[in-house]
């Protein structure tokens, strides 16, 4: 497979690799980043939770990676570029608080949020208590003189209790300083909102979770988020509308769902600068076939049994005119091990991307399940890819 090994963890670490982003810098390095998940190996704090998110730096254009930091009490986080500074935005650990970090020398050191004033913007509880904020590496987006983010709080822990919110604060701000953020109210999601042509028997529980903050043509910001139900093969994403420079989050289950291929697995939207376009790198469900002939048979894999029309092991691009109407462009990512198409899903998984534009071309960071990885959603490589000259297939 073209592609250039971030970082491989071994199986027997029964901890596995989770969170990727990524991040060109001015000066021409990439940045990228990650965490450690897993109920028996991974490093866990004080608190039992997994919280730990390593930085690697590369200065040949994503061929070779140097592990330069690790940061404690960092999780499921973006980096971004804003003000002259890289960031890293997220949660302390797993349901913890949201807190911010800066770094003035390209990614060597970061500032730590100590209290309001040094980047904890919104506390979380002790543990389980309330609240419990959950994300995922989605963009920071520039609008209207703010800077927006995704946030869950997960109240209690545990899939399917996610109350989508979105935090703000202007573009000039001090972004360490909690005084200057401002978060919307917690949406969660009502079982009676499963949309209306599913077999609402087969698709819930539904939930959504790990929204992304997008501006339409016409200017309205939406969050849009992964949305799975059961064992629906339908594919929607919930948009939330999002008003009041950041406050206020609504949604109407008559007109707020849009079709999604891929809307099951964690996405990332970004709009293309030169064309307007949206695009997307997303885990489509392209063997609907196969899933449901896997569907009768999954007690050993947890994941599947649990959430059994998952499929992760193509990569594809999708895009967008109008934020509503999405098609695929192209399959970036297929399965090469030789596997057959039902072992390959259980398997293998190209899976919670994060992507920036780089000029004519794309670079992305894939959290990877691939050879030797116990199921498809435990993956054991990060891995950075590039596409030249994305435009033609848009």
């Amino acid at each position: 497979m073209n592609w250039s090994q971030i970082k491989y963890q071994p199986e027997r670490t029964k901890t596995y690799l989770g969170s990727p982003s990524i991040l060109r810098l001015p000066d021409g390095a990439l940045l990228a980043s990650h965490d450690y998940f897993g109920l028996a190996g991974c490093p866990k704090n004080h608190e039992a939770e997994e919280s730990l998110t390593s930085i690697y730096r590369s200065e040949d254009g994503g061929a070779s990676w140097v592990n330069i930091t690790h940061i404690m009490n960092c999780y499921w986080s973006s980096l971004f570029w804003h003000g002259g500074a890289a960031y890293i935005l997220g949660t302390s650990q797993q349901y913890g608080s949201i807190v911010i970090r800066r770094s003035d020398d390209g990614g060597f050191t970061w500032t730590h949020p100590a209290d309001a004033g040094s980047g904890l913007l919104f506390r979380g509880g002790v543990y389980h208590d309330p609240p419990n904020y959950h994300c995922a590496p989605v963009p920071v987006l520039r609008h209207a003189g703010r800077l927006y983010r995704a946030f869950e709080d997960c109240d209690p822990p545990g899939w399917g209790n996610f109350q989508a919110c979105v935090i703000s604060a202007p573009v000039d701000a001090d972004l360490l300083d909690a005084s200057n953020w401002t978060m919307s109210n917690k949406l969660a999601f009502d079982q009676t909102w499963i949309p209306r042509e599913w077999d609402a028997e087969r698709a819930n529980p539904a939930g959504w979770r790990e929204g992304n903050v997008v501006a339409a043509p016409d200017g309205e910001l939406w969050n849009i988020l992964t949305f799975e139900g059961g064992a629906t093969l339908d594919e929607k994403a919930p948009r939330l509308r999002i008003e009041d420079e950041g406050k206020r989050l609504s949604f109407d289950p008559e007109s707020d769902y849009i079709d999604f291929p891929g809307a099951k697995a964690k996405f990332v939207i970004r709009r293309d600068p030169v064309t307007g376009k949206y695009l997307a790198l997303v885990n489509r469900l392209a063997n609907k076939d196969i899933l449901e002939q896997l569907a009768g048979d999954l007690a050993s894999q947890r994941y599947r049994a649990r959430h059994p029309m998952r499929q992760r092991n193509v990569l594809s691009l999708t895009v967008s005119d109008d934020l509503r109407n999405w098609r695929a462009a192209k399959d970036l990512l297929l399965d090469d091990t030789g596997l057959q198409p039902e072992a390959s899903m259980l398997l293998t998984g190209f899976q919670y991307v994060d992507w920036q534009f780089d000029g004519a071309g794309l670079i992305y960071v894939v959290r990877t399940a691939y050879r030797g990885a116990r199921n498809f959603h435990d993956s054991n490589q990060m891995i950075f890819r590039t596409l030249a000259d994305f435009r033609r297939y848009v």
